[in-house]
């Protein structure tokens, strides 16, 4: 039986919904999904304080990667204990998780068999799918990675089909940081669309953009979600006054109505696994609650 390590949240959820939990021995800090991963070791640590501000997270950060160095820890004698056949990570952002430098660093001077590394990057929605069938490849398993993928493309073609009837497309902005003010790219300009929305911010398939109030007000969005990278929903409340005592926020045609909603970053958008899809249920129905309601609203979401 292989032994993997992951050490990205969206990987180890790739591998378990592949059937391969059995098999992981070691995980990232952050990986916490399924629940039942909790108990392995956890290899990794920031080196920035992850319970500060959105500014102060910025700002270490930046200055970490402004020094060349890595902005994560990897505990490599606990590596090298485990002894794994794989090694999942990945090279889209050196700032959302270890990196695969990090992981080459950590491995460069293992004598022996050295564990093969499977590197993922995700930048557009089908990037996922590439990604989920790597794994699938990787780890000997190449019809369950198809089978796997074939499932979550009926359920978002499903989604997608219904939205189109839907009688209008709100503009929607995805705030994805709060300080400074950052939009969502990636993926997200396509599960907007496919959610029946029109995307006001960020490029499918390119990083997210910095932006700055200003352009937030000049498009006037009318529906606004925030979903801070890394944040759960209680955490990202905290720290929405850093809109809300913005000046002109109140004048946002969003605001006015009532359309401003907060997720959890951290458990979904942010995360490219399997759950987009209930990343996108989510888009769906806080979009066009006259469509749909798949039960997200409270714990997925909740309206500001």
């Amino acid at each position: 039986m292989p032994r993997i390590v992951s050490l990205l949240p969206s990987a180890t959820e790739i591998v378990c919904a592949l059937g391969f939990e059995r098999d992981l021995v070691g995980r990232s800090h952050e990986c916490d999904f399924p629940a039942s991963v909790e108990h392995l070791p956890a290899l990794t640590e920031p080196k920035f304080a992850p319970k500060g501000s959105s500014a102060e997270i910025d700002r270490d950060v930046k200055k970490i990667v402004g020094e060349a160095l890595a902005v994560y820890r990897v505990d490599t004698a606990m590596l090298r204990q485990l002894k794994p056949d794989f090694i999942v990570t990945q090279s889209q952002c050196e700032v959302c998780a270890v990196s695969e430098a990090d992981v080459e660093a950590a491995v460069g001077e293992w004598l022996g068999v050295k564990p093969k590394i499977v590197s993922l990057a995700p930048y557009s929605l089908n990037d996922l799918f590439v990604d989920i069938q790597r794994v699938a490849d990787a780890l000997g398993a190449h019809q369950s990675g198809n089978d796997l993928v074939s499932r979550l493309k009926l359920r978002i073609d499903a989604i997608a089909t219904r939205a189109k009837a839907a009688a209008s497309r709100p503009r929607l902005a995805t705030i994805e940081w709060l300080e400074p003010l950052m939009a969502a790219g990636n993926w997200m300009p396509e599960l907007i669309e496919m959610a029946g929305g029109t995307n006001l911010f960020g490029r499918a398939g390119e990083h997210s953009p910095w932006i700055k109030f200003d352009d937030l007000a000049a498009k006037d969005p009318d529906v606004i979600l925030v979903s801070p990278c890394g944040f759960s929903i209680a955490r990202t409340i905290e720290e929405t006054s850093l809109l809300t005592r913005t000046t002109g926020w109140n004048d946002l045609r969003a605001v006015r109505e009532r359309k401003v909603s907060v997720a959890d970053g951290n458990q979904y958008f942010n995360r490219p696994g399997p759950r987009i899809v209930e990343s996108l249920e989510i888009l769906a129905e806080l979009l066009h609650p006259e469509l749909f309601a798949f039960g997200h609203e409270g714990s997925g979401w909740r309206r500001l």
